[in-house]
């Protein structure tokens, strides 16, 4: 289609350019035939070329008005310079009406046809800005070497004509050598304007349609440059015939046309970068080379240079010299650029972009040199691992941009408690560490100035905003001669684990082997765990009930995961469950337990005499993978479970990171007959807007908007509003973090219907829940059932 555009505007182009050499050979052989010669033939001439400029200059000045920028200023500056010439036309033709028999001398007044060639050079350049330039240089050295070089072509290419014509050519137009040149500045000037049209064409990259304005400008000039150049030669008696004198109506036309043009495609470029940079090199040195080898080959042979030669050489070598200088000034300019860019490219594929530090890629490489020094010279070395306890909550408190602040003022705390000599980097999200190549009795103590730096509260846009992390440092053992970078960090991430499992806010080192110990290598631990079968390495599940608060009945049960490693023993779960999802592990670890709960489902159906829901959790980042659904499909039907019976909660300890896609499984899964809850609502990521986005049938609302017995003004009001909002999208809800009966008889006082705590019952595992709960709360008058 682009290419049927460019051939429809070329055939229109085409068939003014007819139409408009046709009325110029009309007006030409009227002129020729019809009008004799001399003064009426004069008068005629001037008529026509009056009338071709004025009608030429309103056509540009109209075509600039509907116009704007380049392309507006380049027709009004044409408009100009055809008005100028226009208006000399006019004083001839009063002279030709006033004085028949007027000589063809010069006069003042002739200088307005030397601001056409004026205009059309500001006009050039003025659109020239507008093409895609050769050589990222500055706007202002792109025009003073595009001047350099038509001065240099231009100059090259007069001293090969006065060179390779005889010399009796120039005899013939004149013996005075003022009114030579002033005749001679006419040509001159078109011949610049022609050889700056052609340096445009070729070195500037456009489209097709793009370059048909500047080619119809080049003719013109080219045309007004045949019949000034016949004026000159004719200087001696003034006269051209209608034929000669043809350039001066055709020249008009031609940039009229171009002004006509409308070209707004953007089709491939025509002349590809590459050629247009060699052809921007090298197009200016050709006249200069062959010009240098005409004049040595006539020197040569005996002749003698002419004075004005000898000018038109030191000339070139001038403008040679001062291109030559301005590509330098541009390669310098590029080569510092790219220097530049490539520093700026090194610092982006090595630092953390939020906070400057270090990240990962520059940290590993930094170990593996300190290791290799440390295995060869025995250079001290310790790596210490720094993850933040609870950042998730100052995001919810205060909004991500505040968490990045924090992020930052961390990241700056972390460099001025260490030396000069230490790399702190940001390994991802809310993790930190820190590589000390200093002894063991130094590591330590550093360590400590760490922990008690990061202890101290942060203010932050007028907030004082406290933050704790959990430290774990790790120093090579003696016998470890193999140690790699990657069990390093291993190491110091399962010490950073045991501080974590002490109650966070704390610093421990590594002092476990690689195969157990306390400070056992959790992430490799669980890896190896759920690599075989994860129940016969210590995984299990454990149920929760879901209670009717009307009735105290069980509706459901909540499945949870539990892991205790034969090496590592007990582990928490919020520990070992971050680690799988920071590790990739946690789909194995959902897989697990979805599969095991629906399993159990026929045992808890003759626990409690009755099919129960059965709720199990899915991280959410698997909302947007694949997988989750041929997951719950298998667990379905090798246990022959209703899909009614199944609730997916969404646990989003981490943003969803493909929200559209996790939309179409949940719907998917939905319609399967699968139910999905949203977990932990008022924590972590889970807010109003996710109500929104995500289709949910159940709200878990977390123990921060159920504390309505401790702030029953604050909490009661969240808590009565959320319950409304879910009751208008038919959502049903329950409380989490039951733990008192004072608290259950609230909730249900607020239209809370379901609630699950400790006040019901801890985790445990099938074989160990009974029918009946140890407390029963108040009955609810108006009962939500869930099942």
């Amino acid at each position: 289609m682009a290419l049927l555009r460019v051939v429809m505007t070329t055939g229109r182009l085409s068939a003014r350019s007819a139409v408009t050499l046709v009325l110029v050979a009309a007006v030409t052989a009227i002129g020729a035939w019809v009008v004799p010669d001399g003064p009426a033939q004069r008068l005629y001439d001037d008529l026509a070329q009056l009338a071709a400029g004025v009608l030429a200059a309103v056509i540009c000045f109209r075509s600039g008005l509907k116009r704007s920028g380049a392309r507006r200023r380049w027709r009004l500056l044409i408009a100009a310079g055809l008005t100028t010439w226009a208006a000399a036309r006019l004083w001839w033709v009063v002279r030709d009406l006033v004085d028949p028999d007027r000589s063809a001398a010069a006069v003042p007044a002739d200088v307005g046809f030397l601001t056409l060639p004026v205009f059309t050079f500001l006009a050039l350049i003025a659109g020239s800005m507008a093409l895609p330039r050769p050589a990222q240089a500055s706007l202002r050295r792109d025009r003073v070497v595009l001047v350099i070089d038509a001065f240099l072509i231009t100059g090259s290419l007069l001293a090969l004509i006065w060179s390779a014509l005889p010399g009796r050519i120039f005899d013939e137009v004149g013996d005075n050598p003022l009114v030579v040149g002033a005749a001679a500045v006419y040509p001159i000037a078109d011949l610049m304007l022609v050889v700056v049209g052609v340096l445009l064409l070729t070195t500037r990259p456009t489209s097709a349609a793009g370059r048909v304005p500047l080619r119809l400008m080049t003719l013109a000039m080219l045309a007004f440059g045949v019949s000034d150049t016949l004026r000159m030669l004719h200087l001696s008696t003034g006269v051209l015939t209608p034929w000669e004198s043809a350039g001066y109506l055709l020249g008009p036309g031609l940039l009229a046309l171009a002004a006509l043009t409308n070209p707004t495609l953007t089709d491939q470029p025509v002349v590809a970068p590459a050629e247009a940079d060699w052809l921007h090199l090298l197009l200016p040195y050709v006249p200069v080379v062959a010009t240098g080898v005409v004049i040595a080959v006539r020197t040569g042979a005996g002749g003698q240079l002419t004075s004005y030669e000898a000018y038109l050489g030191w000339l070139g070598l001038g403008l040679v010299v001062a291109r030559q200088m301005f590509t330098i000034v541009d390669n310098t300019v590029l080569l510092a650029r790219v220097s530049e860019g490539q520093q700026r490219l090194h610092h982006q594929a090595y630092h953390d972009p939020l906070t400057g530090l270090a990240n990962r890629a520059l940290f590993r490489e930094r170990l593996v040199l300190a290791l290799d020094g440390h295995r060869h010279r025995r250079m001290p070395v310790a790596l210490l691992f720094a993850d933040l306890d609870d950042f998730k909550l100052i995001n919810d408190s205060f909004g991500h941009a505040m968490g990045d602040r924090l992020l930052r003022a961390i990241g700056d705390r972390l460099i001025a408690s260490v030396g000069p000599g230490d790399l702190v980097a940001r390994l991802g999200g809310d993790e930190f560490a820190v590589l000390l190549e200093r002894p063991a009795s130094e590591a330590e103590p550093a360590a400590q100035r760490i922990l008690t730096a990061l202890r101290e509260p942060f203010e932050i846009d007028g907030h004082t905003v406290g933050i704790s992390a959990s430290l774990g440092l790790v120093l090579p053992e003696p016998g470890d001669v193999d140690l790699s970078a990657d069990t390093l960090l291993r190491r110091a991430d399962a010490a950073m684990y045991v501080s974590k499992r002490r109650g966070k806010n704390a610093l421990a080192r590594y002092t476990g082997g690689s195969d157990g110990g306390p400070n056992a290598d959790l992430p490799h631990l669980l890896a190896r765990a759920l690599s075989g079968s994860p129940a016969a390495n210590g995984f299990e599940v454990h149920y929760q009930p879901i209670v009717r608060f009307s009735d105290g009945a069980i509706v459901a049960v909540e499945a949870l995961a539990r892991w205790t490693d034969p090496i590592a023993g007990p582990v928490d779960p919020d520990v070992f469950v971050t680690v799988a999802e920071r590790t990739g592990l946690v789909a194995a670890i959902d897989d697990f337990v979805l599969d095991r709960a629906c399993a159990d489902a026929s045992a808890l159906a003759n626990t409690y005499g009755r099919p129960i829901d059965m709720h199990v959790n899915v991280s959410a980042a698997r909302l947007g993978q694949h997988g989750l659904e041929e997951a719950v499909d298998r667990a379905l039907q090798r246990h022959a479970l209703r899909p009614s019976r199944l609730v997916v909660e969404i646990t989003e300890t981490r943003r969803i990171p493909d929200l559209p896609r996790a939309i179409e499984v949940a719907e998917r899964l939905r319609r399967r007959g699968v139910r999905v809850a949203l977990d932990d609502f008022g924590s972590g990521y889970n807010a109003l807007a996710q109500l929104h986005s995500l289709p949910v049938d159940i709200v878990k609302l977390d123990s921060t908007l159920t504390d309505v017995d401790v702030s029953p003004e604050r909490a009661g009001a969240l808590c009565r509003s959320v319950l409304a909002i879910c009751a208008e999208l038919n959502i049903a809800v329950v409380a989490e973090g039951i733990e008192t009966p004072a608290r259950a008889r609230a909730l249900a006082a607020l239209g809370c219907d379901l609630g699950q705590g400790y006040l019901f019952g801890q985790p445990g595992p099938v074989h160990r829940l009974t029918a009946t709960i140890p407390t029963q709360p108040t009955p609810h008058s108006s009962p939500h059932l869930a099942s």
